[in-house]
């Protein structure tokens, strides 16, 4: 099994992003992650999905999803030509004595303290999931209490895969 980040450029209407879990729900592929928001052009929404399966079945999801009404472009997001970000916030239970060696682990990931509470801090932290993956490994010292985290983001390096919309 290998995993493709692919990015949909949809119309912003309503039940679209229904309708795209629903095609993956009908055919019993799975979604690793998914995020979604809209562009600087609000007639549009930025869909990143990260699939897992063989080639076959990557393949077919792509040629699917493509054909949905709303989705005007699919491509892959290769790792060579794209940058990934995902944000993870982190609840740590933490008394007065470790708040500082939270803090010091935070500070090697470029991680904010966005949250202190009396019995528990909340670490924002950005990257790609190897690094959010490896602070939560720092972490399990640790009792987490809560954590989110928001799914792969990204976007094709320069301009060549930008697509240009008329309507």
């Amino acid at each position: 099994m290998q995993k493709k980040v692919f990015q949909l450029l949809v119309d912003n209407n309503p039940g679209v992003l229904s309708r795209i879990s629903g095609l993956f729900s009908r055919r019993g592929y799975n979604i690793e992650s998914i995020t979604a928001g809209v562009t600087a052009d609000p007639r549009y929404t930025r869909i990143t999905i990260v699939a897992a399966g063989d080639d076959v079945i990557l393949d077919q999801i792509e040629k699917q999803v493509s054909k949905l009404v709303d989705v005007r472009d699919i491509h892959e997001l290769t790792p060579s030509d794209s940058v990934y970000r995902e944000l993870a916030m982190v609840k740590v239970k933490a008394a007065a004595e470790q708040r500082q060696s939270i803090l010091a682990t935070a500070n090697v990931f470029r991680g904010n303290i966005v949250d202190v509470s009396i019995d528990s801090v909340i670490v924002e932290i950005t990257g790609n999931q190897s690094k959010i993956d490896a602070f939560l490994k720092l972490l399990e010292g640790y009792e987490i209490l809560e954590l989110a985290r928001t799914g792969i983001a990204g976007l094709g390096r320069g301009t060549d895969k930008v697509i240009y919309l008329d309507d």
